[in-house]
């Protein structure tokens, strides 16, 4: 695929190289087909011709929405993912000019959602000076734009200054579009928002096409699923089933094997007749939960509920806790992980697995008494990938900051830099900043 070889090319690629995330050796043996607005049908940098970028001012839409103290930028994982698509612009001699969102700002301009931290960090891992725009449309950008020479990279100020941005007016759309040539799209996690700039400027700017982050996103989230190896297994977590409850049902009908965990698990062990203390539950999902299980039953579907459960008298680091069977939580106590017996059950259970999702962690990883749970689905994941070679998915914010803090993020096939968007396309939903771009 041209993909494939666009992205390994980046390896010659100095700052690429030294700041694109890793890329695990499964994207460079397996291949998967997408859904037909994906992959497939779309076009990515990678299938332009060089004339087609040379001398070109192309804006790019990444997602640089970075958690920040202060000024000080706390993880730069999304800015680091949008390099190696904003290196490989530059090497074909196009004019980079990034734009993105950053946090959400009530009514314009607020110096704390300004993106300077983020300019300032891009800068340093491309080399280079990244010139930040004042503001994100107008005659100073557009100067700005126009007097860049080939390799500049540029980024505007944040587009949710403007009120605008998120409502798509297309007077807005105009403007922003104004000083380019072509559009990409690098922005995974702002996809399945119909923004101006991630759905809006396409109208305006063509061609428009994907980054290779966007393409890599998909092929992993929409045609490994649709056609990766099996079995399939998914590792569904998280505090409530209300906000997991459709992909979930959508799992169903792809996986062979679903664990679920987190404090999701006290809805169904109460729909099974169990008690379960104090611990989270959501009465208004018990039926939802019960009717989940009868699905799968019929389905001829494995659901692995945990057997045992790390309690605490209280929901503190501080808290008295104890291991007790699922089914032996007593009054008072709520249940916050997995215990070790369950996580024993799930390594077996995911044993044959060829490619798995993880969506959610098994308990209050931020606590260390309650992050066994996930930490250890998170090594059964990591170790399948490297000694089995099974594709291993991570998608939702939890699940990849769990992922990080673990130390085995490496050894993931890929972790997904969207959140809302990743559950989105795991339902099988159509995502507006996808279907706006070009098809091949």
């Amino acid at each position: 695929m041209k993909l494939i070889n666009a992205i390994i090319a980046l390896a010659a690629l100095p700052a690429a190289a030294a700041f694109a995330p890793s890329t695990p050796a499964a994207l460079s043996t397996r291949t998967f087909s997408a859904s037909p607005v994906a992959l497939d049908a779309k076009k990515s940098i990678g299938d332009l011709a060089d004339d087609e970028l040379k001398g070109k001012k192309v804006l790019v839409r990444c997602d640089v929405n970075v958690p920040l103290d202060g000024k000080k930028i706390t993880d730069d994982t999304r800015i680091r993912s949008s390099i190696p698509t904003i290196e490989y612009l530059k090497s074909k001699g196009a004019i980079v000019t990034v734009c993105s969102h950053l946090g959400r700002p009530k009514d314009g301009p607020e110096d704390k959602f300004s993106l300077a931290p983020c300019a300032e960090r891009m800068g340093e891992l491309l080399g280079q000076e990244v010139t930040l725009a004042p503001d994100c449309i107008g005659d100073e950008v557009a100067k700005i734009v126009g007097d860049a020479k080939e390799g500049d990279v540029i980024m505007l100020e944040n587009t949710r200054f403007y009120k605008e941005e998120t409502k798509n007016e297309s007077g807005f759309v105009e403007k922003l579009a104004a000083p380019f040539d072509m559009f990409v799209n690098d922005a995974f996690g702002t996809a399945h928002r119909a923004h101006a700039s991630t759905e809006g400027v396409t109208k305006f700017l063509t061609p428009s096409v994907s980054g290779f982050l966007l393409a890599k996103e998909l092929e992993y989230l929409d045609g490994a699923i649709a056609t990766g190896e099996r079995p399939m297994a998914a590792i569904v977590g998280g505090s409530k089933v209300s906000s997991k409850i459709t992909v979930l049902d959508a799992l169903l009908d792809k996986c062979e094997k679903i664990v679920i965990g987190g404090g999701m698990v006290f809805t169904f062990l109460k729909a099974k007749g169990l008690n379960v203390g104090t611990s989270l539950v959501e009465d208004d999902y018990v039926e939802t939960a019960k009717e989940v299980m009868a699905k799968a039953e019929k389905l001829g579907k494995e659901i692995l509920l945990p057997s045992d459960i790390i309690i605490a008298d209280a929901f503190s680091a501080e808290a008295n806790i104890q291991v007790v069977a699922a089914d032996a939580i007593p009054d008072g106590w709520m249940g916050l992980d997995n215990g070790p017996a369950s996580t024993a059950e799930q390594k077996e259970f995911l044993s044959d697995c060829k490619t798995l999702i993880m969506n959610g962690p098994m308990g209050v990883f931020e606590i260390e008494a309650f992050s066994k749970g996930t930490f250890g689905i998170v090594d059964i994941l990591a170790d399948l990938t490297k000694e089995k070679g099974a594709v291993t998915i991570i998608g939702g914010g939890d699940s990849v900051a769990a992922t990080e803090l673990s130390g085995r993020a490496g050894d993931m096939s890929h972790i997904s830099t969207g959140g809302g968007a990743s559950l989105e396309l795991l339902e099988g939903k159509v995502l507006p900043g996808v279907a706006a771009l070009a098809d091949k």
